[in-house]
């Protein structure tokens, strides 16, 4: 499988499998806010994932992630912010443009601001498992093993994870309530 692989792809690979253990500890918790902080360390590891494959646009626009992960806790709501962070991307992406592979990229950067600026709980999963299939396509077709694993392993925990929120909802909506303010 990894005939014909230079050693900075596998290199790349053994940075992905990183980024996976925070994404599925990440998504697997209850909390926004644990999940946002893990987050933060998975993008800086796709980041470097995507720059060692030469997927620039896919390694800018991680990086962007991580603050976008840091104004959306602090803004949460605020359209204007969401829209200068939306167009930061647009910029980015133009400036780094190779391939159609990075519509994925794109598409997943979009996803993403959408759901960490509006949304709390079961939507902004929803929105982020968006954003996680589009990162997954992105790593399938630019041969990413580790990445595609990654991705795949956000998709399934974090599905996992909003089966158990709307259980814990339904059976304890006090408790639920709590679960979605920010930490004090």
């Amino acid at each position: 499988m990894f005939e014909g692989m230079s050693l900075t792809e596998m290199a790349g690979q053994a940075v992905s499998l990183i980024a996976l253990g925070f994404c599925i500890v990440g998504f697997a918790s209850k909390r926004d806010d644990r999940l946002m902080v893990l987050l933060i360390s998975a993008n800086v590891a796709f980041a470097l994932q995507f720059a060692l494959f030469g997927s620039w646009t896919a390694a800018v626009l991680s990086l962007l992630v991580i603050g976008r992960i840091v104004l959306a806790r602090r803004y949460l709501g605020n359209w204007k912010v969401m829209l200068a962070v939306l167009a930061v991307n647009l910029l980015a992406a133009a400036l780094t443009w190779r391939t159609p592979v990075d519509f994925f990229a794109i598409g997943a950067a979009m996803f993403g601001t959408v759901g960490m600026f509006m949304l709390r709980g079961i939507p902004m999963r929803l929105t982020l498992a968006a954003a996680a299939i589009c990162w997954m396509l992105n790593n399938l077709l630019i041969g990413s093993v580790g990445g595609t694993l990654a991705e795949g392993m956000v998709v399934v925990t974090n599905f996992i994870t909003i089966f158990r929120l709307a259980r814990m909802k339904r059976r304890y909506p006090e408790a639920f309530a709590k679960l979605n303010e920010p930490d004090s």
